[in-house]
């Protein structure tokens, strides 16, 4: 603007101007100045419906996206709401299942409680009852002869002086006495037959 206030005069003198089908005398500044005008309006008003269409587009594709997103949200819920009705039934399912078995098997379990309470017991098995009783009487009578015998044994020891070494030290062997030998191997200590 200040370059066309200083030029003002050169801008407002007039000149023939061709136009192409026809001469006219006009002033070439101003004529420049009014088309840079005019395409600055065109300009700016294709800025401002680009801009438009853009807002327009823009707002129309949120909606579409709200719209889909409460679509894809109301989806989602009405499959957690399914996926749950599903896992409730198959709970419950198993649940029955799982208490119909705990019944039989109560029951089965009575019923063979029932047939062992009514069912003599075997002579074989009273028979091995009895045979594992008496083994055991047995076993018992020969650890208590034992202990008899190491106490009876044991009452006459008399520690070795502390002069005397061990055996192990001196690095000779043990050689147990004639009379501590026992000739008969099926006898054990006391006297008792030992089990072949």
């Amino acid at each position: 603007m200040a370059f066309v206030g200083l030029n003002w005069a050169a801008m407002n003198t007039p000149t023939d101007l061709n136009l192409g089908f026809t001469e006219i005398r006009a002033p070439l500044g101003l004529v420049l100045l009014g088309l840079m005008a005019a395409l600055s309006v065109v300009f700016v008003a294709m800025v401002a419906y680009t801009q438009g269409t853009v807002l327009v587009e823009t707002r129309r594709h949120a909606k579409e996206l709200a719209a889909q997103r409460e679509l894809a949200d109301k989806a989602e819920a009405s499959r957690f709401t399914d996926l749950r009705a599903h896992l409730d039934k198959e709970m419950t399912r198993l649940t029955d299942s799982v208490a119909m078995q705990t019944r039989e098997m109560l029951s089965r379990v009575d019923r063979a409680e029932m047939g062992l309470r009514d069912r003599p017991v075997d002579a074989e098995v009273s028979r091995l009852v009895q045979a594992v009783e008496n083994h055991n009487r047995d076993l018992h009578a020969r650890v208590d002869r034992l202990e008899m015998g190491l106490r009876d044994g044991l009452a006459g020891y008399v520690p070795a002086p502390a002069s005397v070494r061990p055996a192990a030290l001196t690095g000779q062997s043990y050689q147990p006495a004639p009379a501590e030998r026992n000739p008969d191997p099926t006898q054990d200590p006391i006297g008792s037959a030992v089990p072949r």
